[in-house]
């Protein structure tokens, strides 16, 4: 049997979304609950990346099912493809299994040439019919043959000038005819060839490039950011054309059962009236709100709100449709779960369990945990926010406050950014291909646009700050500036937006940082009540470990001592002691040490009143450590009685080929047992002395001995500890247990862990470390050559960033295995980088772990993504 892989609408339902796409599946379950949409056929995902495996080439079985139920389509439309009488036109869409607005591409009024054209222009309406066709031009132009988008709307421009109208509404049926014939001549100067005429020809060229767009550039940095793999493949929907551009009863919008911006519970939308769907989106014209539609055209609207209810109801979630209005007639075509900010996000989920539409599992699902960083960051100081004057206001596209230096292009703020500068992107009107700049920045502002346009889909999304539709500023791109109330603002020049307000700042406004209350505390404990794993942070200061206690942590699973050396007399006493010659300088440098580490680690047991520690002795080479300039040189000389020339010779023989793989870690430890003699002195010290303070909060240090691979030199280093920990306790005469356990981090360690647990009492994994070492990539250079394996397919995702784990996952895996064959009761976390992470955070619940650590600002992260695992195992 041939495989199948086109389906009519009514084949389909909501379940097929791997198979048909988001868009697919929404559309035929749309049709089966009897909306009124449009009909048509989704061509699967399978085809999509059939396409690739074949050499990108639809094959002849694709094709052949395609033209099959093409002659379907026209059977229950009544309409021919290519017919002169009775013609079918059609657009065709990708429709990924998640929702990417706006990074792959659409094709509409496809089926029309000059033939159809005419014969459609006889029958009344050529306004319309040209409308339609100069659209078609353009777009096939633009998503099938790479042609410049920005040209055909400066041929716009040039016929307006010509004509002496500023509006497109104005320009009339011939100026449509004209519009066609400019098109199709910059088409043959391009290509040196004849636009297509065959609707056959120009629907499959259509339907290769949105599988093409599926791999565009734009489209690999969303899946990469959105945890989207790339062989999940795009469907693509052919669906009969039904026009909001036939005339004043006709039009198109987009609409959002809730406020995305605000989570109000009511209607927010948009539409133009006598315009297509890429006129809202695009933002070329200032459209209408979808209120004002009641008086325009009630009917539609009446049916409409229907609708949105019945949606809402039966996806359980705030959705995000498309519609047309054709002869008064409404069309759905498209619903979706709509993006929203991560205000709007908490306040829906919230209000739907009020409402009785979901359980408070079932919230807790319908939030993204990295939305949830918008909340997290700081917000404008309303004192300074009181003497600060807009210089202009226009639409609150995506709340949050953001300060910046003025850029034009995505390029520039991608540039800017890695100089670590903050900027503000200023567009005319964003597109796709902005998305990288729109990332790299605090915040956009457009000129162009509504609520629903480019910028402010893709900005709510990230969690950027914008504003939009800015019709008041004078853009003047080419020369770098803008002209804004008689005043010329500049590249480089300081804005700020408030994306809650719309209002922009002609200068830099302070910020203050945001507070956890409300929807967002409710919400919050939903997820603690459904999560397994514990969370943690990793902190180093006393400041940072209570801002993570505001933030719900649980405890430290990190406390990198090291950090903690390079304050002023710190790190003269750490370099004393890497430089000394005798013991007696050595003892001389730890005793300076230890009364500081001391201080600080009582300062973070107490930040996090008696919840758990886990402090990681010094890890790092000793060259970081050591000065690099002559005169810190000449100064650490003087300090020790030393000459210059003998202080720079034992410098340079702290040099390493590969120092993240020499002489660190418990290594140092092995060679200079005073280091960890000190640090444990520091530990047990702190503790006693706090638990004399708080004696409820009764401190169990967790001490962790770092880049151990051999159970020996665990046992040797443990020893150290042990001795030095027990006779303090003796002598202090206090009753108070303690923990040593070690990081995994060396390949061999997660291979032999079943020997480790004989003395580690806990494991937690530095994936950092795990992932450089197994990997065989340092992470400070890996992201030179990355960027190609992005490109050649070989990975999906920085494994820095994302836990890999196939590979460094399985030795994950084996290690807690071996541990726990050992120990039963052994205590095992993640404190890499990979903490923070939604996807690692999903990986490790199903491991079973006790805990993951990350820093402060991603707890709530953590703790939403390990409750969303928990809840996705438990079904």
């Amino acid at each position: 049997m041939e495989k199948k892989y086109v389906y009519l609408f009514n084949e389909g339902d909501a379940n097929m979304r791997e198979l048909l796409g988001g868009k697919g599946a929404n559309l035929a379950e749309m049709s089966k609950l009897g909306m009124p949409v449009p009909n048509g056929f989704t061509i699967t995902t399978e085809a999509c990346n059939k396409y690739y495996e074949d050499g990108e080439v639809i094959n002849d079985d694709i094709k052949a099912q395609i033209m099959e139920f093409l002659a379907t389509l026209e059977e229950e439309t009544g309409k021919k493809f290519g017919d002169a009488n009775n013609p079918l036109l059609v657009s065709v869409r990708s429709g990924a299994r998640a929702s990417m607005p706006g990074m792959m591409d659409t094709i509409l009024n496809l089926g029309i040439n000059d033939t159809v054209a005419e014969a459609m222009a006889a029958k009344g309406n050529p306004r319309f019919v040209y409308d339609s066709y100069r659209r078609f031009i353009q777009m096939f132009s633009d998503v099938v043959k790479g042609l410049s988008k920005k040209r055909f709307e400066e041929i716009i421009d040039e016929l307006k000038a010509e004509k002496g109208i500023k509006n497109d509404l104005d320009l009339d049926a011939e100026d449509m005819k004209e519009l066609v014939k400019r098109f199709k001549a910059f088409y043959k100067e391009q290509l040196n060839e004849e636009f297509p005429t065959e609707p056959a020809e120009q629907m499959m060229d259509s339907i290769e490039a949105v599988f093409k767009s599926w791999n565009n550039e734009r489209a690999i940095y969303y899946r990469r950011q959105n945890d989207i793999p790339s062989d999940w493949g795009t469907a693509v929907n052919v669906q009969m054309m039904v026009f909001g551009n036939m005339g004043d009863n006709c039009g198109t919008g987009v609409a959002f059962t809730r406020s995305p911006s605000t989570g109000e519970n009511k209607l927010f939308g948009e539409f133009l009236m006598n315009a297509q769907g890429e006129d809202v989106v695009a933002g070329v014209r200032t459209p209408n709100t979808i209120d004002q539609l009641k008086e325009i055209a009630p009917a539609a609207f009446d049916q409409f709100v229907d609708i949105c209810s019945k949606l809402e109801k039966h996806y359980k979630n705030m959705q995000d449709m498309e519609f047309t209005i054709e002869n008064g007639k409404l069309y759905m075509l498209q619903t979706r779960n709509g993006k929203r900010t991560a205000q709007a996000a908490l306040k829906v989920a919230c209000d739907m369990v009020d409402e009785g539409l979901v359980t408070p599992e079932e919230a807790v699902m319908m939030v993204e945990p990295q939305q949830l960083d918008a909340l997290l960051h700081p917000n404008f100081d309303p004192e300074a926010l009181k003497k600060a004057e807009p210089i202009t206001s226009a639409l609150p596209a995506s709340p949050g406050a953001a300060s910046g230096q003025i850029v034009f292009s995505a390029e520039e703020a991608i540039e800017e950014a890695a100089k670590g500068k903050k900027v503000i992107l200023v567009r005319l009107e964003t597109s796709p291909e902005d998305i990288q700049g729109m990332a790299a920045a605090q915040g956009i502002l457009t000129v162009r646009g509504g609520m629903t346009s480019h910028a402010a889909v893709v900005a709510r999304g990230m969690g950027a700050c914008c504003v939009s539709g800015a019709g008041d500023i004078a853009m003047n791109e080419e020369a770098g500036e803008f002209t804004l109330n008689g005043k010329t603002y500049k590249s480089g020049d300081w804005i700020s937006l408030d994306g809650s307000t719309g209002n922009v700042y002609g200068e830099a406004i302070p910020t203050v940082e945001a507070k956890i209350s409300g929807d967002f505390e409710r919400f919050m404990n939903w997820a603690d009540e459904a999560r397994r794993l514990k969370i943690r942070t990793n902190a180093d200061t006393p400041r940072d470990a209570a801002q993570a206690v505001k933030f719900g942590a649980e405890g430290i699973g990190l406390v990198r001592t090291e950090h903690m050396f390079f304050d002023g007399d710190k790190i003269k006493a750490i370099r004393e002691m890497i430089v000394a010659k005798t013991p007696e300088q050595m003892e001389a440098a730890l005793a300076k040490l230890e009364p500081m580490q001391q201080e600080d680690f009582e300062g973070i047991y107490e930040a996090m009143e008696g919840r758990p520690v886990t402090i990681r002795y010094l890890d790092p080479p000793l060259h970081e450590f050591v000065p690099t300039k002559p005169e810190d040189i000449a100064e650490l000389a003087a300090e020790m009685n030393m000459d210059v020339e003998e202080l720079t010779a034992i410098i340079d023989g702290l040099h390493e080929v590969n120092p993240m793989m020499g002489h660190r870690g418990s290594r140092l430890d092995v060679s200079n047992p005073g280091i960890a003699k000190m640090q444990t002195e520091a530990v047990i010290r702190a503790a006693i002395n706090v638990n004399k303070r708080h004696p409820e909060w009764n401190i169990v240090p967790e001490i962790m001995l770092p880049l151990i691979g051999d159970l020996k030199e665990l046992k040797y280093v443990k020893k150290m500890v042990t001795d030095t920990a027990d006779q303090i306790i003796a002598d202090e005469g206090v009753d108070m247990d303690y923990h040593v356990g070690t990081m995994i981090e060396v390949p061999r360690a997660a291979l032999k862990a079943g020997e480790l647990a004989e003395e580690a009492e806990f494991f937690s994994f530095g994936t950092n470390d795990l992932t450089q070492l197994t990997f065989g990539f340092s992470r400070d250079d890996a992201g030179k050559f990355l960027p190609e394996y992005y490109a050649a397919k070989i990975y999906e995702n920085d494994p820095f960033a994302k836990l890999d784990q196939e590979g460094v996952g399985e030795l994950i895996e084996i290690a807690a295995e071996r541990g726990r064959n050992t120990r039963p009761d052994i205590k095992l976390g993640v404190c890499g980088e990979h903490g923070g992470d939604p996807v690692s955070i999903e990986f490790v619940d199903g491991l079973g772990l006790d805990y993951v650590s990350c820093s402060p600002y991603r707890v709530p992260i953590a703790r939403l993504a390990a409750a969303q695992a928990a809840i996705k195992h438990k079904k």
